[in-house]
């Protein structure tokens, strides 16, 4: 069975596919002109120095998402 899991908990190097967005208003509305629907796979690329936001490789786009929000990006594994 595939674990379902926040999209933060990704270490750089690993990936997975979006399993569902739990976010609301206008972040949602954003991510999703991202292209992050279902099944997008995503890979952590790293952190920053503190550690929030993190830059993740959706759709061959470089995108920084803060904590708060991949949080609510709820992902599965490959």
């Amino acid at each position: 069975m595939e674990s379902v899991y926040p999209l933060n908990h990704l270490l750089p190097g690993q990936s997975a596919s979006v399993y569902q967005l739990t976010l609301t208003g206008p972040m949602r509305r954003r991510l999703l002109d991202l292209g992050l629907i279902e099944h997008t796979k995503v890979m952590c690329l790293g952190l920053s120095p503190l550690g929030d936001p993190a830059a993740y490789l959706i759709r061959g786009a470089v995108i920084a998402i803060r904590a708060k929000d991949s949080q609510n990006i709820l992902v599965k594994s490959n």
